[in-house]
């Protein structure tokens, strides 16, 4: 069995004395395990750098085994991301996220051309925060737990909507809410159509977007917690509110 295909490098782990085992996300394979011979030395090991695009041919005896991999750098990413703590933290959310929720060998296309559209802003740290934003918004869509604010779920009304159904993920109006208000979930500005787009408003939109991540995806579907990388990138958007001169 082989194949070729392009991929996002998540992860990487010593394997033996010179081998790495790495777990890639591809657009027609999905998530992606395999070992890369000779992954350690000094030639290779630069590569295989946590979000770097990869030329990747993958081969095993059969589908079902491991399989090993031979890989070619297209675009390393590692070298923009280290210019900036916030950047990459985002990165490391990103990546880390991505191989907690996704199951191994099913493609998901359209959250890989969400992701690498994505990773390529990585170098515009003013954007970033937003795009991100919006990635989690896919990603929780991908897989099936995607927000509705097109409309509220109650009357219908295009406008007015300050709430989300922390059940459904659906918009909700102020008069559609009722004596059900204090069991809604605010909604951000940064997630309506042409929104604030300033820190603290992406900052509370991820709020939102964390909430179904966790409740939702974590517990409902993984049965584990959501990976400490994103709540590290979380506190340093935070943070950022309290402290105007930080860097992005």
């Amino acid at each position: 069995m082989d194949w070729r295909d392009t991929g996002i490098l998540l992860s990487s782990r010593r394997h033996g004395e010179s081998s790495m085992i790495i777990d890639v996300f591809t657009p027609e394979r999905g998530r992606h395990a395999g070992v890369v011979r000779g992954g350690a030395s000094r030639k290779v090991a630069p590569i295989l750098q946590p979000g770097a695009q990869l030329d990747l041919a993958w081969r095993a005896r059969l589908e079902d085994h491991l399989g090993s991999f031979t890989v070619e750098l297209q675009r390393s990413r590692a070298a923009i991301a280290m210019q900036n703590r916030t950047t990459l933290a985002g990165l490391n959310a990103t990546l880390a996220l991505l191989a907690f929720v996704l199951p191994e060998r099913e493609p998901h296309p359209v959250l890989y051309a969400h992701t690498q559209n994505l990773l390529d802003l990585l170098d515009q740290t003013d954007l970033w925060p937003l795009a991100y934003l919006r990635w989690e918004t896919a990603l929780l869509d991908d897989l099936g737990y995607g927000l509705d604010l097109s409309c509220c779920a109650v009357t219908g009304a295009t406008e007015g909507l300050i709430y989300v159904s922390p059940k459904s993920g659906r918009a909700v109006s102020a008069k559609g809410a009722g004596d059900w208000a204090d069991r809604l979930l605010l909604l951000p500005s940064a997630l309506h159509d042409g929104g604030a787009t300033e820190i603290s408003d992406i900052a509370d939109a991820l709020g939102l977007t964390g909430y179904f991540l966790e409740h939702k995806l974590a517990a409902g579907q993984v049965g584990k917690p959501l990976p400490e990388a994103r709540a590290r990138y979380i506190d340093m958007l935070n943070r950022a509110v309290t402290e105007p001169k930080t860097a992005f």
